[in-house]
């Protein structure tokens, strides 16, 4: 359990800020010591630890977070049980504006940069493995002024998108996406198939890494590796950017846009890119619509019976609430004899286990695209 925000020690640093105002520097050392914590929470020394909070909060935020480290706590078991789980963290937390001050109430725009790292030692890891998994997380963090002058955490404002990071419990965002954000707002097209398998091990990837049928696929590979917090300004971001990344990252392994224009920017056999989201298809940007063209209309891509069959640059799509509308987009860019690897946006995130993410979402349903 959490001990209780008023009887939390305060940093002794506050009370010479109470009377101007919390400065930056020292909302950041708390959003540092807050963020940080949670994601210690779902490393393997958490997993049998008691959750107590080092940071001031107030008292319905810990009441909250009371909540939240039982499910960290569960998630860093379920991770270990997939995979080994993580060693440590290692947490920076950047300032992406000034300190807005209301009476009591003062809020920061941060952003957080965290690696989780494996736990297995680097003579223990498949050939291939990635060090860490990597996640950038934008937070609008809200404090408020207690009595005594100091200031205490209020709320935590995380922007996880589509898909939350590991050291988030929160469930995904299922809202539909909007005409201005890509989606197409008429719903699914038709019978898609059967999901992909998720269980047995990973299998031997047969996949040229090379160029097949035209296509480079270290090339998409390396975008995803290079674009996934260093977005491509040659291209406009998405409130949920998940499936545009994707596309860029097919586009610059070799797929060709069709043509196209405002008024055939709903229809999914097409796949265009142009100045203004309306000039763009739905297809470029919408998960739903992505799939009905790269397999059932362009035949660009082809299902896989299972995840485990995904080698360099294939696709991963997830339904969450298994209502037949795909939400979310993801590229495989490392794949072991042991696991697979995915990259996204929408949160920025970088080579996430697969064990990892059907341990966290065992509900959803995964199609499994060849590309």
């Amino acid at each position: 359990m959490l001990v209780s925000g008023a009887a939390i020690s305060l940093p002794t640093a506050q009370a010479d800020e109470s009377a101007a105002g919390p400065s930056t520097e020292l909302l950041v050392s708390l959003g540092h010591e807050y963020l940080a914590q949670r994601a210690d929470a779902v490393t393997v020394g958490a997993a049998k630890a008691s959750m107590v909070t080092n940071v001031p909060v107030t008292a319905s935020m810990n009441v909250e977070l009371d909540v939240e480290y039982e499910k960290l706590s569960d998630l860093a078991v379920a991770y270990q049980e997939a995979d080994g789980g993580y060693s440590g963290a290692e947490v920076t937390v950047t300032p992406t504006g000034e300190v807005e001050v209301n009476g009591d109430t003062a809020t920061l725009n941060v952003e957080e940069e965290t690696k989780l790292f494996n736990v297995l030692t680097a003579k223990d890891r498949a050939e291939g493995t990635p060090e860490a998994e990597e996640y950038v997380v934008p937070h609008e963090l809200v404090f408020k002024q207690a009595a005594d002058g100091a200031w205490r955490l209020a709320d935590d404002k995380a922007d996880t998108g589509a898909l939350p990071p590991s050291h988030y419990a929160a469930e995904p965002d299922l809202t539909p996406l909007t005409d201005e954000s890509g989606g197409d707002p008429d719903g699914p097209e038709g019978d898609r198939g059967e999901a992909a398998e998720t269980g047995g091990d990973p299998a031997t990837d047969t996949k040229s890494v090379q160029i097949y049928a035209g296509y480079n696929y270290p090339a998409m590979a390396a975008y995803a590796n290079k674009h996934w917090k260093n977005y491509n300004s040659d291209y406009r971001k998405y409130d949920n950017d998940c499936t545009n990344f994707i596309s860029q990252a097919m586009r610059k392994g070799g797929w060709k846009t069709t043509s196209g224009s405002v008024s055939s920017r709903k229809d999914n056999k097409k796949w265009f890119y142009g100045s203004w989201s309306s000039s763009t298809s739905y297809t470029w940007a919408g998960a739903e619509n992505w799939y009905w063209f790269a397999q059932k209309h362009s035949k660009r891509t082809h299902s896989l019976k299972s995840v485990w069959d995904m080698g360099l640059a294939d696709v991963l799509q997830a339904d969450w609430d298994r209502n037949d509308n795909i939400n979310h987009t993801m590229i495989v860019t490392k794949n072991t004899s042991k696991d697979r690897y995915l990259t996204y946006h929408t949160p920025s995130t970088h080579n996430r286990s697969m064990k990892k993410i059907l341990a966290k979402y065992p509900k959803a349903w995964w199609y499994a695209h060849r590309t």
